[in-house]
Order: C-alpha cells, then sequence, then structure tokens
C-alpha cells in the first residue's frame, strides 16, 4: 500500500533582502526532519558556502548541487555562465518529473531568469511538468511577474537595514 502524498505547492522567495536562500534551506531542514528527500540546484553559485557542509551531514536525504561558477555574474554572463546554467536546469527538469525528490529547491533561478541562461517560460513549463507532489521553491531577487503570478505563495525579502552598507564583509556562519 502507498502513501499518500499531498500537492506540491510552487514557493517563492524573492526580493532585495538578505534571506531568500536561508528560507529555502529552512525548509529543507525541516523537510529532513520529516523524512522527506530534499534536492537543491543552486544556479549562479559555485562557491563553498558553510551550509553546505552542514548539508552534508544530513547524508543521502539532501542532495546540493551547484550550477554556477566560482564567482556570481556581476555583469553580463559568459558563455560558461549560460552552458553551465543549461545544463543545470535540464538536470532540475529531469528531477522535477522523475517525482524521486519531496523538496525541490531552485536557488537562485530568478536571477539566473534576469540574465537570460534560461527564460521564464522554461522555467514554468518544467515546474509545470513536475510529478504532482513535488514542493518547488524558487529563490533570487528579481522574480519575474509571470512567476509570482503562477506560484502559489510568494514571499518578498525587502531589504530596511544591513550593515554591509557600512563596509561589513560576508562573514563565515552567518553570510558565508
Amino acid at each position: 500500500m502507498s502513501k499518500k502524498r499531498d500537492k506540491g505547492m510552487v514557493q517563492v522567495y524573492t526580493g532585495d533582502g538578505k534571506g531568500k536562500t536561508t528560507a529555502a534551506f529552512g525548509l529543507a531542514l525541516r523537510s529532513v526532519g520529516a523524512k522527506k528527500k530534499i534536492f537543491i540546484g543552486q544556479f549562479v553559485k559555485g562557491m563553498k558556502y558553510s551550509e553546505l557542509n552542514a548539508l552534508k551531514k544530513l547524508g543521502s536525504q539532501v542532495t546540493v548541487k551547484q550550477f554556477g561558477l566560482s564567482c556570481f555574474i556581476r555583469k553580463t554572463p559568459t558563455v560558461k555562465d549560460i552552458a553551465k546554467a543549461r545544463c543545470g536546469f535540464e538536470e532540475m527538469k529531469k528531477i522535477l518529473i522523475k517525482g524521486s525528490h519531496d523538496l525541490v529547491i531552485m536557488d537562485e533561478a530568478n536571477i539566473a531568469v534576469y540574465y537570460n541562461l534560461f527564460s521564464i517560460d522554461e522555467l514554468i513549463e518544467a515546474v509545470k511538468a513536475r510529478a504532482e507532489w513535488v514542493e518547488v521553491v524558487i529563490t533570487g531577487r528579481k522574480a519575474d511577474k509571470k512567476l509570482i503570478k503562477f506560484a502559489d505563495l510568494v514571499t518578498e525579502m525587502r531589504e530596511i537595514k544591513h550593515y554591509y552598507t557600512s563596509g561589513l564583509q560576508a562573514r563565515v556562519g552567518i553570510e558565508k
């Protein structure tokens, strides 16, 4: 007898404030506690962050793959940036359709769309094609209006004040 699965929703965490990826990873932690399987694909990111070390300790319930190079895109994406993101996007489409993960986080997919690494229509079609029980979280600044309309839940992180404006660099264990 198979267990009944809830219908997966589509969540979007966007805005110019800090905490979008952190919120998505918090949901991943909650899902681990519920014995769910999680896949996290990070677009545009290729750097090593402290949370990646923590996620490795959770074992086979969480898979993380980075689909970016060693630096965040600042201006125009390179051919390598585009190729890496496209390859990752194709992999994530397969994961969404297969339905072997209960929660799929598409970290910085909004930024990938913004930089034309793949289109908003491609992103929405990939999410529509997912197994119906897969919960999807899409993070990143500059969420497209089409995605906001399509999603079931949208949270905007709004920066009110941040200490980096006074020159404080990212700190290990807090921002990286």
